[in-house]
């Protein structure tokens, strides 16, 4: 931290290092949607189906959940910040590898390769970001946590679309090669990021730190049977399941787009940028996230029940506004010859020239605004209702349950399209079979309620627990004071 000389621990700096934080949460998203928009090109390049391609991704979803409890758990225990530049390292290579790699199995490893560092970025990032932030606005800075993700998936599927799409057979490449070079440029801007302590952000612990001292509890193997005994974090952890078996077929929508486009006779390089521009248009709603975490901010504030109302409320209304969305046909004008930019002036033209274009959209929105409600609130309540030292591993434990619900619904629907496509010729298998997945958001949407029920309990545990530790550990430094010296010696139990 040399490098920063007098700025060390500033508001720039603490500034700076929220900024890197956000932007390689959003990366790894951006990484996880690249892949989609180019499944046939990638298939035929590595000469495997489209399905096989997709399985990549599927499992993809599942390695990196997996390797994120490892992370996470040893980043509750030690330094967050080696972990974080690890892990980014980890997935630059594997994605650097992707873009040379000229064999199925090959493509296949280095992607789970890339995955395992992708588990570090999310799960650690997350424990670092809440100690930034006070109770009272954790669902308004999460939302913009939660933003980054929602944009890094719309950066990956217009960069994979737009970078990616053209006539030569190795251009798929060109998009993890891009990724592998900007992983290397997180990995020197982490070296320069504020080392934020641990539970500072708590208002218990205020005392703690302004006698002197740190807080210096942190996990161990029998905490995890505590973690699962709060009964929020049951639900919180379970809802996943179910909630991403949805959003992990919904990463299938650029290619329903796509096959719209197709469908009216342009050819696949044209469709696949279209598809990737809508559905980079359609999913801007996800960015009305913040109304959502304002929202539970507020009523979070009249009751503890508010933020996991706010989530059940939005993930129940959503469900129409989706499945209307999947059936209106779309059409959009693009000039004979045009080239990648004449093709987004074209959709974006139609947005407000085509009454069905700028119906999708505002369905869009709307669909997106309710159900993205869902994930500020999310990392608020469990920031709330987790000690500091848990915060990591139960993030993590509720982002593996998030990836095999979301590695189960990317595949499973991709089998549906295929077994639909029997009877409904592309884009209504698409359609349907994007449809008939939304009925996982019902038992999500109930979860969330019975976590409105256990949450104000929880809270106050948290926080009594907290509290009782900064007493003890101020109580210590008192008694230990040595009048000779005139020094407080400061120690947390």
């Amino acid at each position: 931290m040399a490098g920063l000389g007098g700025i060390r621990g500033s508001a720039a700096h603490r500034t700076y290092s929220v900024t890197v934080f956000v932007i390689l949460a959003a990366l790894e998203n951006v990484a996880i949607g690249l892949p989609v928009p180019l499944y046939d090109p990638i298939a035929r390049g590595l000469g495997v189906s489209e399905g096989d391609v997709s399985l990549v991704t599927a499992a993809s979803f599942l390695v990196t959940a997996v390797a994120a409890v490892g992370w996470a758990y040893t980043g509750d225990r030690t330094n967050r910040k080696p972990l974080l530049m690890g892990g980014t390292l980890i997935w630059a290579v594997g994605f650097g590898g992707c873009g040379l790699a000229h064999g199925y199995l090959t493509y296949f490893a280095l992607q789970m390769l890339a995955s395992i560092g992708l588990g570090a970025v999310a799960s650690v990032g997350f424990s670092v970001v809440s100690d930034l932030i006070s109770p009272r606005r954790r669902g308004l800075v999460m939302s913009l946590w939660g933003l980054s993700h929602g944009v890094g998936t719309l950066g990956g599927t217009l960069v994979g679309g737009l970078l990616g799409s053209g006539s030569g057979p190795d251009d798929w490449r060109r998009p993890f090669l891009a990724m592998a070079a900007l992983g290397l440029v997180a990995v020197v801007a982490y070296l320069f990021v504020y080392d934020i302590r641990r539970g500072q952000s708590e208002p218990e612990l205020a005392p703690l730190f302004a006698a002197g001292g740190e807080y210096k509890h942190r996990i161990n193997r029998s905490d995890v049977r505590g973690i699962l005994n709060r009964r929020t974090n049951v639900w919180l952890i379970l809802q996943g399941l179910t909630a991403q078996a949805t959003f992990g077929s919904l990463v299938w929508l650029p290619r329903l787009l796509q096959a719209k486009a197709q469908a009216q006779g342009y050819p696949e390089a044209t469709a696949i940028v279209v598809g990737s521009v809508f559905s980079v248009l359609f999913e801007l709603g996800g960015a009305l996230s913040i109304i959502g975490g304002l929202v539970g901010d507020r009523l979070q504030r009249r009751t503890p029940r508010g933020r996991a109302l706010v989530a059940a409320i939005g993930v129940f209304a959503g469900v129409p506004f989706y499945v209307v969305l999947f059936f209106v046909p779309l059409t959009v004008h693009v000039p004979a010859g045009a080239d990648k930019a004449g093709i987004v002036a074209a959709v974006l033209h139609s947005v407000v020239t085509s009454p069905t274009v700028a119906a999708s959209f505002l369905f869009a929105l709307v669909a997106l605004a309710l159900t993205s409600a869902n994930s500020p609130n999310w990392f608020a309540l469990l920031a709330d209702v987790n000690p500091p030292e848990h915060r990591g591993t139960v993030y993590s434990m509720g982002n593996l349950v998030n990836g095999v619900g979301r590695a189960a619904g990317n595949s499973l629907v991709s089998v549906m399209f295929r077994v639909l496509t029997r009877a409904l010729p592309p884009p209504l298998n698409y359609a349907t079979g994007l449809a008939v997945f939304q009925i996982f958001f019902i038992p999500t949407g109930w979860m969330y309620y019975l976590a409105s029920r256990t949450v104000p309990g929880d809270i106050d545990a948290v926080r009594d627990l907290l509290r009782a530790r900064a007493g003890e550990a101020v109580a210590r430094a008192t008694v230990t004071d040595s009048p000779d010296e005139g020094q407080a010696v400061t120690t947390s139990p």
